[in-house]
């Protein structure tokens, strides 16, 4: 790229586009991991460059378990990204927490079990390659959180700053046994896409995000209507306009915004001696770990 576009935002169900971006363009991409579920559409916003990926690809065609998200991810790498925020659906796990809110959860539970988890276990790489144990205690980024936040609070949104994130398998929603169980364990929401996205984004050395937007009580409320796509989408579209609102004002409020807080998180993270990792493996992850060997 002529110029690295340091924010990026990808859309979950419901968001498929950004039509506040103007100067806007498309940018295919292949990744060493595959290409990524769509397009880049990259635009101008409140005087930023910005990369817009919808997560499902436009028109929702691909199921949360069949997502490239290393590709996803590794794309907006290649496009310079270092703020990355994550639009999301979700189902609430507690009363509190109504169907048009809009969450910015602080930790992730992962419940998944078929996915790739990291740029780091590829046979290639994680069979006498590059070991790598990244940090994420704290898997989202405070600072960027906190953007958001004020971006959804500017939008007229009601906003919860923080919450348990718990990520399952999908395509299909919950039994009522597993809702319930998830809320005994402190879960405040739930979803299909944050793992691997976001743990993704932490070995790509960017700060993630989530605006979470609450669609439903998932199963366990019995009092309200069980969780269909119909009611979900409904939510959606009424909060569309609110989604697109408050991306726009984080882009207007992280316009000058230093690098990423997130970006040496790999600086600790790699255990393999360093004399021990092929150079055909170091070529092939030049972007996200050559800053760390020196040839």
């Amino acid at each position: 790229m002529p110029e690295p576009i340091r924010f990026g935002v990808i859309g979950g169900s419901g968001v498929y586009q950004m039509e506040s971006l103007s100067d806007v363009e498309e940018i295919e991409l292949d990744t060493p991991f595959g290409k990524p579920s769509d397009a880049y559409i990259v635009g101008t916003l409140h005087g930023q460059r910005v990369a817009f990926l919808a997560r499902h690809g436009r028109g929702h065609r691909i199921s949360p378990t069949r997502l490239n998200q290393r590709a996803n991810i590794y794309g907006f790498k290649m496009l310079g990204v270092e703020y990355l925020i994550a639009v999301s659906a979700c189902g609430s796990l507690q009363e509190r927490l109504r169907p048009g809110d809009i969450v910015i959860p602080d930790q992730i539970f992962d419940r998944t079990r078929l996915r790739a988890l990291s740029f780091f276990d590829d046979p290639d790489v994680g069979t006498g390659g590059l070991v790598v144990h990244v940090n994420v205690a704290n898997p989202f980024c405070d600072y960027l959180s906190a953007i958001c936040s004020q971006a959804v609070e500017q939008a007229g949104a009601t906003v919860h700053m923080g919450g348990n994130f718990v990520t399952i398998e999908g395509p299909r929603f919950s039994t009522r046994a597993e809702s319930l169980a998830f809320r005994q364990l402190g879960m405040d929401i739930i979803g299909m896409t944050t793992t691997p996205e976001a743990f993704l984004a932490r070995e790509a050395e960017m700060s993630y995000a989530c605006m979470a937007h609450v669609t439903d009580y998932d199963v366990w409320h019995e009092t309200e209507e069980v969780v269909t796509v119909e009611a979900v989408i409904r939510i959606l579209l009424r909060n569309a306009e609110v989604a697109v609102d408050a991306v726009a004002n984080a882009i207007k409020l992280l316009a000058g915004s230093g690098p990423s807080p997130h970006a040496s998180a790999l600086q600790d993270a790699l255990i393999t001696n360093k004399s021990a990792v092929p150079p055909e493996v170091i070529d092939r992850l030049e972007l996200l770990v050559g800053k760390y060997f020196d040839r």
